[in-house]
């Protein structure tokens, strides 16, 4: 087992790792979209998605992966209503199609409006 880790992403907010990489398999942590080198969570549904796909895309490219190797994710929304624009941002990072679960939750951390987490290959 290996830990990934990466400056490009936030850092973990509790006792947890960004991801880990397990004969040959990634797994990463939900991303929220907290830009990593600011601090800042964006407004709206759009950028939120947008950040938080380029969350996973980073630790992603720091087990050696991409998107295009990416076979699960799971997806939380605050919101269904923001399904249909957050569908829009998500299909442009996760090209490779992979299975998905999306639900809405009550709250997510700091009061974002989405996260995204990943399985993927190496």
């Amino acid at each position: 087992m290996k830990i990934i880790a990466t400056e490009k992403a936030p850092g973990a907010i509790g006792p947890y790792s960004q991801g880990y990489e397990v004969n040959g398999m990634i797994y990463t942590s939900g991303q929220i979209p907290v830009n990593p080198a600011t601090g800042e969570i964006p407004e709206g549904i759009a950028a939120q998605a947008e950040q938080s796909c380029k969350n996973v895309g980073a630790i992603l490219e720091a087990a050696g992966s991409s998107f295009e190797k990416v076979v699960k994710t799971t997806c939380f929304l605050a919101d269904m209503g923001d399904f249909a624009v957050f569908n829009e941002v998500y299909a442009r990072y996760f090209v490779s199609r992979p299975a998905r679960s999306c639900v809405a939750v009550k709250e997510l951390p700091k009061g974002v409006l989405c996260e995204v987490e990943a399985l993927a290959v190496e």
